[in-house]
C-alpha cells in the first residue's frame, strides 16, 4: 500500500510517526479500504464510481451544492464527533480518510423508509426536477446531527446558503426544513378560521409565524381552510458527543473502529505523478516543505481544487494540514486571539460568537466584524473546510478576510523548516497578486488577533452581485482608535484597507495619515473623502470592469463607516447632534426575518385525483438520491467518455488540426472531425445552417470542431485539450449593435406585424407628445442544475442505436443522430427519464451533443458517454437573448397610448436555431396587456460571432412584454402620474382586437388585477413607501404593480399536436406513456391525475415510467407551456377509448374494483391498450397578411412587489412579491404554486441578478467572443437570501377555462415575467433617491438591475466625481 512506509523514509519524517496499515473510509457504515493512486480523485468521483449517484455534480466548483455530504470525525481531544456538510466535488478522497462519509443515500430510502428530513421535503412539495435535492437534504441533515437543541431558523437559513436550486423558488423547501426548527410551543393552536394574519395569534410550527399559509375552499362542499405547510413537528430521538442528533431508529452511528484509530500520517499517490502527504505534526510539516518547497498546502482544497480544475495548473504535491494540532490552536487569551493557520473558518466563527457573548462590549469590535464577514463569506459547505491560514496565503485580491486582518493589527506568525519563528504584521504581509511574505520552506503557523480598545472600532465591508455565497466586487475592513482631547475626539490610529480594487489587499496610507491627529467631526469626512480619490486609484481598463462602480464604492464604504463610528459613541452628544436622523439608515443592518409563504386558490375536485394538490410523483425518490438522471447510468465496461474539442477565437478559418500529442495521451480511444462524420455535417432545428463540426470556418468561441474519446472522463478532456488547432483570425461581430451595424442579419427572418396607421396617427397632432427611446434587454443563462448529458450505445453491432438524453425533445436527438449516421429514424431510438431542470436550454441545443456522441460511439461501436462540464455548458449552449428594442411612441395629456412604432432586434448567435420564432413571440407581446389603436413593429434576428442562442422560459415573450413596460413607466414619468394610473387607463378588455387579429376572449385581466390591488392594498402601500422615503436618505423604498398576458400554443402550428400510449393490465394498475418529458414542472404528476380521474381509480395505480421515441413517434419538444393541456388531452382520448371498449363488460355487473373489471375485459378479449392523439383546434397565424389567432387562449397575471435598496452600494431586498394568476380550475393547484413561485425567483435572476459578460466592445478585459461568467463563481442565481420576504401566492378563483383540459390553463412561462413588479419597484426606489438629489428626469435602467446598476443610478456627492446623470453601466446585449 502506498500508505506504507520504508523504516529509513519514517525515520527522516517523524521517529513518532506511525504508518497506518491501510487507509480507509466509512461510506453509509460500510468499509472501504482506499488503495493507493487516487490522490487526484476528489470524494465525488469516488461516490459516484462506487455508484452512489444520489451525490451529484452540478457545478464542479463548490458553488451549487448538490454534491453535499455529511462527513463525521471523530475529534480526540474534545471527545466528540464534528458532523459538518462538505461539498464533495472539491473534497480530495484522501481528506476524509479515518471519517465517515453519509451520503442521501445513507440516511432514508423508498425501501426502507424515508428520513424526517427526506419525508418532509416530500411533503412540502420542495422537490421538482430534484437534482438540487440531494444537496439540501444533506445540508438540513448535517445541521441537524451537529445541532444539541432545535436550531433557530437563521441557523437553516444560513445553513442552506451554499445550496442552489432552479425550480422551486427555495420557498417550499424553507416551509419543509422550519418542522425542525426552535419554536415557542405555547403559541400553538387550532387552524385559524380567517385568512387575515393579523386577526389570528395562532403560530405556524413551520415558519413560527402567525399562520399565513392557507389553501382555498373546497368548492361544492362546506368552506373550509387547510393549513398546507403546517406539518407535525420533528423532535430528536437522541444527542450524545458521537454520535449527535438522532431523528430516526434506523440512523447510522459513528463507526466505533474509527472511535479507536488514531489519526496518522499518510502518504498516498494519484495520476500523473501526484504525491499526497497527510502528515499528523508540525515536524512532518516542515521537513516536507523543506524537501518540496513548491508544495501545495491544504485543508479544505477549496482554492487549490479550483486551481487544479478550472485554471489547469498543476500541482505535483499535495500536503493535507487538516490534522495538525500545531496548526489548529484556537486560544482564547487575555490579549487576543491565537488562531491556528489550519483552523477551519466556521470553527472560528464559532468561537467569535462565544466570545462577543462573554466579554466587554468594546473588547470584541474586531470579532463582531468578523463575525459578520464570515456570514456572507461562502456557503456553510466551504467554511466547514476552509481554513484561515488558506484564505490568507491565497492572497486572493478580493480575499474578504484579509482587509479585515490588516485593519484590526492582526499579527501573522511564520515558521520556517528548523523551527526558527518571526512575526509579520498582517499589514506588511502582502506583497503583490497572489504574493505573500513567504520563503521558500516558511508557512503561516498562527494567527494573533488582539482585543479591541475602548474608543476603537472596527468595521467590515462588502458588495458582491448576490448576499449570499459570492465573491466581492469590492470589500473593507476599517479600524479607527479614537482619543478624548478636551471636549473632541481625535484620531489616535487608523487603518483604511480596501480588496477588490488592486491586484492585492490594499491599505489607504495617504488617508491614514490624514485621519491621524484630526478631531472626528463633519470636516474630517468631507477631507478623508477627497483624499481616498486619489489614494485608492482604479484605471480604467481594470480586470473585472464596473471601474466607476468600484470607486463610488470606496468612497460609499468609508462614509458608512464614519457614520457607524459616530453612531457607536455613547453619550458623545456633540457627535450625534451632527448626523440627522434621516442618515441612520446608512448604517442599520439589514435584519433579515424568516420568509413567510402564502398561497391561496380553490380546490376544485374532478374524479378521483383531477384537481387535488397531490405531491410531484417522484419525489420520494429525489428525496432519497434513488431517481436516476441520465449522468447516473453507468458505462458498460467497454464504455467511453467523450469530451469536446472546442474553437476558442470567434471568428476564424480553420488552418490546420495537430491531434498527435492527443493520440499519446492515457486512455485516449479515438479523435473524429468533420471528415469521419458517416452521412451528414449539417445539423438545425429548423435550417441547416450549422455543422456539427467544423469543417473550415469556426463563427464563435466554443464552436465544436471535433469530439475526442477516452477511458475516462478527466483522460477524454486532457487528449481534448491537447488537440492543437491552428487559426487565421478573422473580424468578428460581437454586439447587436455591431449586426445593425454591419447589416449582418440571419437570411429571411425580418417580421413585420402591425395595425392602424402609425404615422398618420403621430403627425395629425393628436398626440400631447411623441417620446422615443431605447430599452436594452439583457440574456440570462438557464443553470438547469443537471448539466448537458447522453449516453449511446449501439445495438446489433449498429444496426441500431440507442441512447439516453437529458432533452427536451427526445424526437429532435433521434432526427440528429438518424442524419449525422444515414440510419432510419425507426432504427434510433431515444429515451428520456426525467431531467434535472431545462427551461428551454435542452430544447436544441442538447441535440447537436448527442449527435458528436454518436459518431465514435457507431464507427467504434462501443457505448459512449458525453457530460459537459459546468462551465463549458454555459460557454457552448446558448442563453436567453438579448434584445435591442428602439420605440417611439405616441399619447394624451391623460396618457392613453395611441401609436406605438417599434423596432426590435435580436441576438441570435452564429446559427438561427429556434431565434425567429423567439423574435415572433417578442412581436406578439408587444403590447402586454395595452389597448394601442396604432402600432407598427419591425423585427430583425442578428448574426453575431457568439454560441446559438436558443429558446428559454418565455420564449422571447418576456423581452417583449418588458420592453413595453419601460415605455409605459417613461410615459407616467413624462406625465408625472403613477405608473399604475396610466396601465390601468390602457388595459385591453374582452373584445379587444390584437395587433396581430385575434380578438380577446374570456379576458379576466380586469377582475385579476383587482383583486391584486385589493389584496395588496396598493394605494396604502404607496403611502407608507413614500413616508419611509422621506425619513431616510440612504435607504428607499420602491412598489410597482406589473400586469401581463400571456399566449398559449405553439406559434408554429405544426408542433401543436400530441401522441399517448395508455396500458391497463389486469391487476387494475395503467401504464401510461406520453411525448412530453418530465423536468421538474410536475407533468407526468397532472397527466396520471388525468388519467386516474378518467378510469375513476386512485393516482397510485397510475405509472409512468419515461418517455420514449419508440412508444409514442413524433412528439413535439416539451415546451411553450402547452404540454399539460396536449398530453393531458390526449392521454384523456386514449383514456375514453379503453373505457368505451369497456363499457360493455362494465355494464353487466357491479365489479367490486377496477381491477376486478380489467380481468373481465381481458378474459373477453377486450383491447386494454389505447393511442390517444390531441391536435390544438382553432389556431394558425399567416405571417404574410400579418393576421391569425396564432394562440389558443391567453393567461393573465399580476404581481405586486416592494423592495429596500441601499442606495449607498446598490444592495437591494424584496420585501414584499404578492402574485396572482388566472389558471381557470387548476389540475394541480400545488404543483402550480411551484411553478409560479419557481418562475417568478427565475425571473428575479433575470431582472436583478444574473448578468452575463461577454469579450465584446463593453468588456475589453475579456478575450474575445469568449464567456467570463461561465459558473456559479462567476454567475448569480438568485440563492435562499434572496426570497421575497413575504411571498403570497394566489390563484384567481371562479373562472373556468374553456378552452382546455379539465377547464385548466397553462403555468410554466406565465408567471416568469411577474418579475419585474421587483425590477420596476428597484426603478421606483431609485427615483426616490435621485429626487433627493434633484433629479426628477426620465433615466434608463437595464437588467439586470444589479448593485452595479442600482448604486450609480442613485446620483448623489458620492457618484459626482466619477459619472453624470446620464451615465449607464455597459451591458452584454
Amino acid at each position: 500500500m502506498g500508505s506504507l512506509k520504508s523504516e529509513e523514509e519514517l525515520e527522516r519524517i517523524d521517529d513518532e510517526a506511525v504508518a497506518s496499515k491501510e487507509a480507509i473510509l466509512y461510506v453509509n457504515g460500510s468499509r472501504k479500504v482506499l488503495p493507493d493512486g487516487l490522490a487526484h480523485l476528489t470524494l465525488l468521483e469516488y461516490l459516484r464510481g462506487i455508484g452512489l449517484t444520489g451525490t451529484k455534480l452540478g457545478c464542479g466548483e463548490g458553488g451549487c451544492g448538490a454534491c453535499t455530504v455529511m462527513v463525521s470525525h471523530y475529534n480526540e481531544s474534545l471527545k466528540k464527533c464534528r458532523h459538518y456538510a462538505v461539498n464533495a466535488c472539491l473534497a480530495p478522497l484522501y481528506s476524509v480518510e479515518g471519517m465517515h462519509v453519509i451520503t442521501v443515500e445513507g440516511i432514508g430510502n423508498r425501501m426502507h423508509g424515508l428520513h424526517p428530513v427526506q419525508e418532509s421535503l416530500a411533503r412540502a412539495h420542495g422537490s421538482q426536477c430534484g437534482f438540487c435535492t440531494p444537496g439540501f437534504i444533506m445540508s438540513m441533515y448535517a445541521l441537524l446531527r451537529s445541532s444539541q437543541s432545535p436550531p433557530p431558523e437563521e441557523q437553516i437559513d444560513e445553513c442552506l446558503s451554499g445550496n442552489l436550486c432552479r425550480c422551486t423558488g427555495y420557498r417550499p423547501i424553507l416551509d419543509a426544513f422550519r418542522v425542525f426548527a426552535k419554536t415557542e410551543n405555547s403559541l400553538y393552536g387550532p387552524q385559524p378560521s380567517s385568512s387575515s394574519v393579523e386577526e389570528s395569534n395562532v403560530v405556524c410550527p413551520s415558519t413560527g409565524k402567525p399562520c399565513s399559509c392557507r389553501s382555498g375552499s373546497l368548492v361544492d362542499s362546506e368552506p373550509t381552510r387547510e393549513s398546507i405547510c403546517c406539518g407535525e413537528k420533528y423532535k430528536a430521538i437522541s444527542y450524545d458527543e458521537v454520535d449527535g442528533s438522532l431523528y430516526a431508529e434506523k440512523e447510522l452511528i459513528f463507526p466505533p473502529e474509527l472511535l479507536l484509530r488514531k489519526i496518522s500520517y499518510l502518504s498516498l499517490s494519484g495520476f500523473n505523478g501526484l504525491k499526497w502527504y497527510r502528515p499528523s505534526r508540525l515536524k512532518q510539516v516542515l521537513e516536507l516543505k523543506s524537501r518540496y518547497p513548491d508544495a501545495k498546502l491544504l485543508v479544505g482544497n477549496t482554492e487549490v481544487g479550483i486551481e487544479m480544475r478550472l485554471k489547469r495548473m498543476h500541482y505535483p504535491v499535495l500536503i493535507s494540514t487538516m490534522h495538525v494540532p500545531e496548526l489548529n490552536v484556537l486560544n482564547v487569551k487575555d490579549d487576543g486571539v491565537e488562531i491556528g493557520a489550519a483552523v477551519r473558518l466556521s470553527d472560528l466563527l464559532t468561537v467569535f460568537r462565544k466570545v462577543v457573548t462573554e466579554r466587554a462590549y468594546h473588547e470584541t469590535s474586531t470579532c463582531k466584524a468578523f463575525i459578520e464577514q464570515l456570514k456572507w463569506f461562502a456557503g456553510t459547505q466551504i467554511k466547514n473546510v476552509a481554513s484561515v491560514g488558506g484564505n490568507i496565503c491565497t492572497a486572493s485580491p478580493i480575499s474578504d478576510l484579509n482587509p479585515l486582518w490588516m485593519a484590526s493589527r492582526a499579527k501573522f506568525r511564520v515558521i520556517d523548516g528548523k523551527g526558527n519563528l518571526r512575526i509579520v504584521s498582517a499589514e506588511n504581509f502582502f506583497l503583490g497578486y497572489r504574493k505573500v511574505d513567504l520563503a521558500s520552506g516558511e508557512i503561516l503557523l498562527s494567527v494573533f488577533l488582539p482585543w479591541s480598545r475602548s474608543l476603537e472600532y472596527v468595521k467590515e465591508f462588502k458588495q458582491a452581485h448576490r448576499r449570499d455565497d459570492d465573491i466581492a466586487i469590492v470589500n473593507a475592513g476599517m479600524r479607527v482608535f479614537l482619543e478624548k482631547k478636551d471636549d473632541n475626539l481625535v484620531v489616535a490610529d487608523a487603518s483604511i484597507v480596501y480588496g477588490g480594487v488592486a491586484p492585492l489587499s490594499i491599505a489607504a496610507r495617504q488617508t491614514k495619515e490624514y485621519l491621524i491627529g484630526r478631531t472626528w467631526n463633519q470636516e474630517l469626512l468631507q477631507g478623508a473623502l477627497e483624499v481616498l480619490r486619489s489614494d485608492i486609484l482604479i484605471k480604467e481598463n481594470a480586470p473585472g470592469g464596473m471601474v466607476e462602480f468600484r470607486r463610488s464604492l470606496i468612497l460609499s464604504f468609508f462614509f458608512k463607516f464614519f457614520l457607524w463610528v459616530s453612531h457607536e459613541m455613547d453619550g458623545m452628544r456633540s457627535i450625534k447632534e451632527e448626523i440627522p436622523l434621516s442618515h441612520i439608515s446608512a448604517i442599520k443592518p439589514f435584519e433579515r426575518p424568516s420568509v413567510i409563504g402564502c398561497q391561496d386558490y380553490e380546490i376544485v375536485k374532478r374524479g378521483t385525483a383531477v384537481g387535488s394538490p397531490e405531491v410531484h410523483l417522484s419525489a420520494r425518490l429525489q428525496v432519497t438520491g434513488e431517481a436516476e438522471y441520465a449522468d447516473d447510468i453507468a458505462l458498460p465496461p467497454n464504455g467511453l467518455n467523450a469530451a469536446l474539442v472546442l474553437s476558442r477565437k470567434p471568428h476564424a478559418r480553420i488552418i490546420s488540426v495537430d491531434d498527435s500529442q492527443a493520440k499519446s495521451s492515457p486512455g485516449f480511444a479515438g479523435i473524429f472531425l468533420a471528415k469521419d462524420v458517416p452521412r451528414k455535417n449539417k445539423i438545425g432545428p429548423v435550417i441547416y445552417d450549422e455543422e456539427l463540426f467544423a469543417s473550415e470556418f469556426v463563427s464563435c468561441v466554443g464552436q465544436v470542431i471535433g469530439v475526442v474519446v477516452a477511458d475516462t472522463q478527466e483522460n477524454a478532456k486532457l487528449a481534448a485539450r491537447k488537440v492543437h488547432v491552428e487559426y487565421e483570425e478573422l473580424p468578428a461581430i460581437l454586439s447587436i449593435e455591431d449586426a445593425i451595424k454591419a447589416k449582418s442579419f440571419h437570411p429571411n427572418t425580418e417580421r413585420f406585424l402591425g395595425k392602424g396607421d402609425v404615422d398618420l396617427c403621430f403627425q395629425s397632432g393628436e398626440c400631447y407628445k411623441v417620446i422615443q427611446g431605447e430599452v436594452q434587454v439583457g440574456g440570462q443563462e438557464h443553470f438547469y442544475l443537471e448539466p448537458q448529458s447522453t449516453v449511446i450505445w449501439t445495438v446489433d453491432g449498429g444496426n441500431e442505436v440507442h441512447m439516453v438524453s437529458s432533452t427536451q425533445a427526445p424526437q429532435k436527438h433521434q432526427k440528429y443522430v438518424s442524419e449525422v449516421l444515414g440510419l432510419p429514424m425507426s432504427k434510433v431510438v431515444c429515451r428520456t427519464k426525467r431531467l434535472g431542470g431545462g427551461f428551454g436550454g435542452k430544447e436544441t441545443r442538447s441535440a447537436f451533443l448527442a449527435a458528436a456522441a454518436s459518431v465514435p460511439s457507431y464507427l467504434l461501436n462501443r457505448p459512449v458517454k458525453i457530460t459537459l462540464d459546468r462551465d463549458v455548458d454555459m460557454m457552448i449552449t446558448g442563453q436567453r437573448h438579448s434584445f435591442l428594442g428602439k420605440y417611439k411612441v405616441g399619447f394624451t395629456k391623460d396618457g392613453k397610448v395611441l401609436a406605438l412604432d417599434l423596432e426590435i432586434y435580436n441576438n441570435a448567435g452564429n446559427s438561427l436555431d429556434l431565434s425567429s420564432a423567439i423574435l415572433e413571440r417578442a412581436m406578439f407581446h408587444s403590447d402586454n396587456v395595452y389597448e394601442i389603436p396604432n402600432i407598427r413593429i419591425n423585427g430583425r434576428v442578428c448574426f453575431t460571432n457568439f454560441p446559438s442562442n436558443t429558446a428559454f422560459r418565455g420564449f422571447g415573450g418576456p423581452q417583449g412584454l418588458l420592453i413595453a413596460e419601460n415605455w409605459i413607466q417613461r410615459i407616467a414619468v413624462e406625465l408625472k402620474k403613477s405608473p399604475e394610473e396610466i396601465k390601468e387607463m390602457n388595459f385591453q378588455g374582452e373584445g379587444s382586437v390584437l395587433h396581430y387579429g385575434q380578438q380577446l376572449q374570456h379576458c379576466t385581466l380586469g377582475p385579476l388585477w383587482n383583486a391584486q390591488k385589493e389584496s395588496c392594498n396598493f394605494l396604502n402601500a404607496r403611502k407608507e413607501t413614500d413616508q419611509f422615503n422621506l425619513q431616510n436618505r440612504w435607504k428607499k423604498r420602491g412598489v410597482a404593480m406589473v400586469p401581463t398576458k400571456f399566449g398559449i400554443s405553439f406559434t408554429t402550428k405544426l408542433l401543436n399536436q400530441a401522441g399517448a400510449l395508455v396500458q391497463v393490465y389486469t391487476d387494475g394498475t395503467v401504464l401510461v406513456t406520453h411525448g412530453g418529458v418530465e423536468m421538474g414542472q410536475g407533468l407526468h404528476t397532472k397527466v396520471a391525475q388525468v388519467a386516474a380521474s378518467s378510469f375513476n381509480i386512485p393516482l397510485t395505480s397510475v405509472f409512468i415510467s419515461e418517455t420514449s421515441t419508440d412508444k409514442v413517434p413524433n412528439a413535439s419538444p416539451t415546451a411553450a407551456s402547452a404540454s399539460s393541456d396536449m398530453y393531458g388531452a390526449a392521454v384523456l382520448d386514449a383514456c375514453e377509448q379503453i373505457k368505451a371498449r369497456m363499457e360493455p363488460i362494465a355494464s353487466q355487473k357491479n365489479f367490486s374494483s377496477f381491477a376486478e373489471l380489467a380481468s373481465a375485459c381481458y378474459v373477453e378479449r377486450i383491447d386494454l391498450s389505447a393511442h390517444g392523439f390531441h391536435i390544438v383546434p382553432e389556431i394558425g397565424f399567416d405571417w404574410k397578411t400579418g393576421k391569425g389567432n396564432p394562440f389558443r387562449y391567453h393567461t393573465y397575471g399580476a404581481a405586486y412587489a416592494e423592495v429596500e435598496i441601499d442606495t449607498l452600494t446598490g444592495d437591494f431586498h424584496t420585501r414584499d412579491a404578492n402574485v396572482f394568476l388566472d389558471l381557470g380550475y387548476s389540475i394541480n393547484p400545488a404543483i402550480d404554486v411551484g411553478q409560479i413561485e419557481g418562475a417568478f425567483v427565475q425571473g428575479l435572476g433575470w431582472l436583478a441578478l444574473e448578468e452575463l459578460k461577454w469579450g465584446d466592445a463593453a468588456h475589453k478585459w475579456i478575450p474575445p467572443g469568449c464567456l467570463y461568467t461561465c459558473g456559479p463563481g462567476t454567475y448569480k442565481i438568485p440563492s435562499v437570501n434572496d426570497v421575497p420576504l413575504k411571498f403570497s401566492v394566489s390563484l384567481l378563483k371562479g373562472h373556468p377555462n374553456v378552452k382546455a383540459i379539465h377547464s385548466s390553463k397553462a403555468v410554466g412561462e406565465p408567471p416568469f415575467f411577474l418579475a419585474s413588479s421587483v425590477f420596476f419597484a428597484i426603478k421606483d426606489a431609485i427615483i426616490a433617491a435621485r429626487a433627493d438629489a434633484g433629479f426628477t428626469d426620465w433615466f434608463p435602467l437595464d437588467n439586470p438591475a444589479t448593485p452595479e446598476r442600482i448604486r450609480m443610478a442613485c446620483l448623489d456627492e458620492l457618484t459626482a466625481p466619477f459619472v453624470g446623470s446620464d451615465f449607464r453601466p455597459k451591458l452584454s446585449v
